[in-house]
């Protein structure tokens, strides 16, 4: 259970959850976890390279006639093209996700992510797709990510049981983390020979991981509750419950301000290409960096789980992520700028671990689909509308700019939060 020093005051206290069966203390040990950390490595797998496939081809496209300011605003374009889907479908998945079957809702959404692979391979071998039409596929690709989420995040629990929780969001992070160094890394080296290849390569993740979840045998359905809400009620109960709840509000509201202001991931191209002059090898390199730190610091957690001071770990990670992105946009040098992505990548893993295993131990499982749909809403707004106010931040200020002016932001975020959510800096064990 997760125990706090003290919440801030006049807050709620959240309702203790529901007693869950303990199960073994090691996820390696439970078969269907296997299938379903093999599935979340290919799937993300997948994502990267298409993300790398995409961005490059986007900003390769704009560059023709624009310069290096108005084409970015065309990459900004490809994470608000997401990033509206997410906003208008998340909640509602989070709900549905607390009335059907789990593991259905996540195969589901993964095959229409595959048949979002299909639709730019068939652009990209048209050799001139439009990008009206590419931001038009991207917009269904957030759409299908919106329902996968919350029933992917709910349906982890109901895998591991209690006890192995934790240390199953570590490993969760290492599938992540594996696909996000090998995806913008593979996805650089074969969009530099081939794009529709780099398609044709995510494609096939995507059928992989959908088969991964077929095969597991752990029944995605939630357990039974009485619940007379109409749907919109349900999702209102969901928001409610965050809001009262001030430890899980601050986490994921922290992360959405943090993100938004400092993430990096849509300025890549831009300082691989225009900044450092590295190519495209250069850009996977890059991309690549954020996800060796974080999942070098995942397997480390996956091990050694952070079990006290969870609130002072998690501020002091911020505060390091902002640094490392203030470093990248001063940066002139490739090593350094790679070094700056994947120290910040580590910090960032600290915080995610620390935040996810609040949210997951603070709710009711009757509720993790919704309140998951919360947090993957911020999730989503920090990552795809992130790259869209990038994109709009580099037009006023630069590359340069926007990302010491996010590192900036960032570390004041952390104060500020520090201070509204005394109860979040203050939580103590994780266990």
């Amino acid at each position: 259970m997760v125990t706090v020093e003290s919440l801030d005051a006049g807050s709620p206290t959240p309702p203790t959850p529901p007693a869950q069966p303990e199960g073994p203390s090691s996820p390696w040990g439970i078969r269907d976890f296997r299938f379903l950390w093999f599935g979340r490595v290919v799937a993300v797998l997948g994502i990267q390279v298409q993300s790398s496939a995409l961005l490059w081809q986007v900003y390769e496209i704009a560059r023709r006639d624009h310069p290096i300011e108005q084409a970015s605003l065309y990459l900004g374009l490809v994470g608000l093209c997401q990033f509206l889907p997410l906003l208008a479908f998340t909640l509602p998945a989070g709900a549905l996700a607390d009335r059907r079957d789990r593991k259905n809702t996540v195969t589901l959404s993964i095959l229409v992510e595959g048949s979002c692979a299909a639709a730019f391979l068939l652009m990209a071998l048209h050799g001139a797709p439009p990008l009206w039409g590419l931001l038009a596929v991207a917009a269904v690709f957030g759409a299908a990510r919106a329902f996968l989420a919350p029933a992917s995040q709910a349906f982890l629990p109901m895998v591991v049981g209690r006890k192995a929780l934790p240390p199953a969001i570590a490993a969760q992070s290492i599938a992540f983390q594996t696909g996000a160094i090998a995806g913008p890394a593979l996805g650089g080296v074969i969009v530099a020979v081939n794009v529709p290849l780099a398609y044709a390569v995510s494609l096939g993740m995507f059928l992989l991981a959908a088969g991964a979840f077929v095969l597991i045998k752990t029944t995605g359905k939630p357990a039974p509750v009485e619940n007379k809400l109409s749907p919109v009620e349900s999702v209102k109960e969901g928001l409610s419950y965050v809001w009262k709840t001030r430890i899980v509000l601050g986490a994921i509201s922290l992360d959405l301000v943090v993100v938004l202001l400092a993430g990096v991931a849509l300025l890549t191209p831009i300082f691989a290409r225009d900044i450092l002059h590295v190519g495209a090898i250069g850009f996977g390199l890059l991309r690549a960096s954020f996800g060796v730190g974080a999942m070098a610091v995942a397997i480390y957690l996956s091990r050694f789980p952070i079990v006290k001071h969870g609130g002072r770990w998690m501020f002091a990670a911020v505060a390091v992520f902002g640094l490392c992105t203030l470093t990248f946009g001063l940066s002139k040098i490739v090593w350094l700028s790679a070094l700056a992505l994947f120290i910040g990548g580590g910090a960032d893993m600290i915080s995610v671990n620390i935040r996810q295993t609040l949210i997951q131990l603070a709710t009711p499982d009757h509720m993790r689909g919704r309140v998951s749909s919360v947090s993957m809403l911020f999730i989503g707004a920090s990552n795809e509308l992130g790259e869209a106010y990038s994109g709009v931040m580099v037009r006023l200020l630069g590359a340069i700019g926007a990302a010491c002016f996010g590192g900036v932001g960032a570390l004041a975020a952390t104060g500020l939060w520090a201070a509204i959510f005394p109860g979040l800096r203050k939580a103590d064990r994780l266990s």
